[in-house]
């Protein structure tokens, strides 16, 4: 049995008996990822000199002291858009192959007070622009329940990483479901955040309104672990939020009485899968069994949502973007003969196909003449959604629904139709158009492959988002099944 079936709680009690050293689990980590990740294609970077160079010194404060941090000796993986001093961050981009950071992101810092051990960086979509890990620049991560399946995006090396058992967690990034939606492809959880609980800070822009930092893990209990550690305000990042950190853990009571649930009409309509509907309809009883009670609503703005959000993302990233220009890091082009070739091809050179067509898209919503028509509006439309969370909200304790319309699909299936491949976020994007906390968690499997249960919270109420997945989590044994790797 993996040492990774534990849960953190379990291996922490085990360290501190001296049953395994931090050493062991660093060794699992990097054994258990030169054995599948040749498949797997998850990592970009690995950091293995440092890495067992600290669990040997993790190893020797065991006994010699009476505090340790809350991550204490736990491996994880890190998605390369969050910067790491002295090791490299690409963004998954060829304009940043060369990109080795002077300092730490805020949540590195903070996984390092927590005396996590970073085992490397995950591959992605390049930055995190995608729904299945295929616009990398450097190689397609697989899913480990079905290497010719997708393990979804943009944080689809960090979710891959966690179900094939080669880190016990790791940290993605959600835009537009960009955790959630890989932890249902691959059968993890998958937390994103309220916008501002967790500091931006060192994670590389993409739509700053929109971006937020999350766990993805094998159990709840874990991803609670991990939000404490990164939660909090940060001097930073002026869009963190000065509000006060609950203590996660203590909301995992397995008490679900008298909660009220609310099911949007719209997320189990057109386009989702009958397997994918029945799984919600079946995790709905299971949640009745334990005295909750579920109505259906409407979310009525939410068909706006796709439009609102691939203008409003975009727009936000051709403003992000436009720092990368061959001048201060990154890629340069050789070939240029002025200035306005230097730009012009650095950014031919260095961009992907889905890069450049956002980056096009924004630019237009943005350009006189166009930005009221399209920006603008976007904005209200959001403004909208937004609104419609809050009334639900004044009468039901959470959201629940599908994370996704359809289980894994295949690699190279979608591909060739940009706007086939945008409609997977459907279900996850208003959460960050909204700006409130959604998780998925495991809800059964689809020939083979697993579904996703989407639990979506008040603001700053990750709390009862954790009490109501935990509930779940233990009436159920989704959370045990493993790919065959």
């Amino acid at each position: 049995m993996s040492l990774f079936e534990h849960k953190l709680s379990e291996l922490k009690s085990m360290l501190h008996k001296k049953e395994i050293s931090v050493t062991d689990l660093v060794d699992e980590s990097y054994k258990r990822i030169h054995e599948v990740d040749g498949k797997v294609q998850a990592f970009l970077a690995l950091d293995e000199e440092r890495a067992r160079s600290y669990a040997k010194e993790l190893d020797e404060a065991i006994g010699t002291r009476d505090e340790f941090g809350l991550l204490f000796g736990m491996p994880i993986g890190v998605k390369d858009n969050i910067v790491t001093k002295d090791l490299r961050t690409t963004c998954a981009s060829k304009i940043l192959e060369n990109f080795d950071p002077i300092y730490d992101a805020t949540v590195v810092q903070k996984l390092r007070r927590a005396e996590a051990v970073t085992i490397g960086k995950m591959n992605m979509d390049e930055f995190a622009m995608g729904s299945s890990n295929e616009n990398s620049a450097y190689k397609v991560t697989k899913n480990p329940w079905n290497l010719n399946t997708v393990p979804g995006g943009s944080s689809g090396g960090s979710a891959a990483a966690v179900a094939a058992g080669e880190v016990p967690f790791t940290l993605g990034s959600d835009t537009g479901g960009s955790i959630r939606q890989p932890a249902s492809f691959c059968g993890v959880v998958g937390l994103k955040p309220t916008y501002g609980r967790v500091s931006r800070f060192g994670l590389v822009a993409f739509a700053s309104s929109l971006d937020q930092i999350g766990p993805i893990t094998r159990n709840v209990e874990d991803n609670a672990y991990l939000l404490q550690s990164i939660s909090g305000v940060d001097t930073m990042d002026a869009t963190s939020a000065n509000v006060d950190v609950p203590d996660f853990l203590s909301s995992l009571t397995g008490d679900v009485k008298g909660l009220k649930i609310a099911v949007p009409k719209e997320y189990l309509g057109e386009g989702v899968d009958e397997e994918v509907r029945q799984s919600v309809m079946e995790a709905l009883k299971v949640l009745e069994g334990l005295g909750a009670t579920w109505e259906e609503v409407s979310l009525p703005h939410s068909k706006y949502a796709l439009a609102a959000y691939y203008l409003l993302s975009s727009s936000e990233a051709s403003s992000n973007l436009s720092r990368f220009d061959g001048i201060r890091y990154g890629h340069r082009s050789d070939n240029a003969e002025n200035l306005v070739d230097l730009y012009k091809q650095t950014r031919e050179e260095g961009f992907g196909d889905e890069v450049k067509r956002r980056i096009m898209l924004g630019t237009f919503a943005l350009s006189s003449g166009y930005y009221d028509a399209y920006y603008k509006k976007a904005q209200k439309v959001r403004t909208l959604i937004k609104k419609d969370f809050e009334d639900v909200f004044e009468k039901y304790d959470v959201i629940i629904g599908p994370t996704t319309p359809t289980p894994a699909f295949k690699v190279g299936e979608k591909t060739a139709d940009p706007l086939t491949m945008y409609v997977n976020d459907i279900l996850t994007i208003p959460v960050n158009l909204a700006g409130v906390p959604g998780i998925s968690v495991p809800c059964g499997l689809s020939k083979g492959l697993p579904l996703g249960l989407q639990i979506i919270g008040k603001h700053f109420d990750e709390s009862t988002v954790y009490r109501v997945a935990h509930a779940f989590e233990q009436a159920t044994e989704h959370h045990k099944a493993r790919p065959e790797l």
